[in-house]
């Protein structure tokens, strides 16, 4: 990893992968939020239903009035779907 400036139109999704985030702190989004996508990428699917489902029964808030949670990296490294910083 190297420190760069400028810009870039990169899309985190679970199919392009993550190579060195192992965790974030986020809010909770609508579910069909292009959002989810980047969270499916660091901690998996199972990871982030498993965390709207106890959002849900907790009664979580959501957007900028809502609660924060922890996901973290799933086991597994998703080191095979990752291509990379380049296109």
């Amino acid at each position: 990893v190297r420190a760069a400036r400028g810009w870039t139109d990169l899309v985190v999704t679970p199919e392009r992968g993550v190579r060195v985030v192992d965790g974030l702190l986020t809010g909770l989004h609508e579910p069909e939020a292009s959002h989810l996508l980047m969270l499916e990428a660091v901690a998996g699917r199972p990871a982030v239903e498993r965390a709207y489902d106890e959002a849900l029964r907790g009664l979580y808030l959501w957007h900028e009035f809502g609660d924060v949670h922890l996901l973290l990296r799933e086991e597994g490294p998703h080191a095979a779907n990752c291509c990379g910083n380049s296109r």
